[in-house]
């Protein structure tokens, strides 16, 4: 059962956008299994996978209606997909750009929009799993698809990490036009600080807007902290840190070769998994 436990995380991830919650949630299902009596289950990896799928929907849920009292906004939780973590496959795990997108869809939507599209089930698997009919299997991943307005599910970030150098030698010379031409005209910089550490509550949209802010708080509180390139979720990221510990993820997201997305994730709670990764 154990070596079925990566992928099973990897589905329970992607539904919740919580990597802390998806192993509480596949080891909660590997536990009942263990301790389950009575009749022996014929296909063990299907019972386990839909098991794990329908708890991460119900466990999506409860997010959903913690999220409507959440200070400012709230970013999925971000994974190291440049070094083999035991817990999950990493060819399995969404880009970061499609996470921030899957929050437009509910709970069943989002199971199902990722079942069809990123593990190639097909409707009637989809139906099984989830209990529901071909036919509804077929109306909710129409209705989640318009929701995205058929964003393609295995878009990935191709950005090398390289692309960092450019932006990190922009922000430190302080040259904010330099700043501006390497962003989109649509450019967005969001921020999620739980509550708990300082974040901007409202995203900054456009290239004034976002450079602006880039500009004023890396001079205010980043140029003096150590930076480590990486990569999250497939996008190059910047892990800033205070006395060894991880207090910021910058996630960046390219397009035509400009920077088009940034995300800043500093909930501790969501930071904790990352930190984790580096020190092994």
């Amino acid at each position: 059962m154990d070596s079925l436990r990566p992928l099973l995380t990897s589905y329970a991830y992607n539904i919740l956008g919580s990597y802390e919650d998806a192993k509480d949630v596949v080891q909660d299902v590997l536990l009942e299994m263990i301790n389950r009596t009575g009749t022996d289950i014929e296909n063990e990896k299907a019972y386990l996978t839909r098991s794990v799928i329908n708890r991460a929907i119900n466990a999506r849920n409860k997010l959903q209606k913690m999220k409507s009292g959440y200070p400012g906004n709230w970013l999925p939780e971000p994974v190291a997909t440049e070094t083999a973590d035991g817990d999950l496959n990493q060819k399995d795990i969404l880009s970061y750009s499609l996470m921030v997108l899957l929050e437009k869809l509910d709970a069943k939507q989002r199971a199902v929009f990722i079942l069809k599209e990123a593990f190639n089930y097909d409707h009637e698997e989809i139906a099984e799993v989830l209990d529901i009919s071909v036919e509804n299997s077929r109306k909710i991943l129409s209705r989640a698809r318009a929701i995205l307005h058929n964003e393609p599910i295995k878009e990935v970030a191709l950005t090398s990490v390289d692309y960092l150098d450019k932006y990190i030698n922009v922000i430190r010379s302080g040259d904010v036009k330099r700043l501006e031409q390497l962003l989109t005209n649509d450019v967005m910089v969001v921020s999620d600080g739980g509550g708990k550490v300082a974040a901007a509550l409202n995203p900054l949209v456009g290239i004034e807007s976002a450079s602006a802010f880039l500009a004023g708080i890396y001079n205010k509180f980043y140029q003096d902290i150590q930076a480590v390139k990486a990569m999250v979720n497939h996008h190059p990221a910047l892990f800033y840190y205070v006395n060894g510990q991880l207090a910021t993820c910058q996630i960046f997201v390219w397009r035509n070769v400009k920077i088009h997305r940034v995300y800043f994730v500093r909930n501790p709670d969501k930071l904790a998994a990352l930190q984790e990764v580096r020190k092994k």
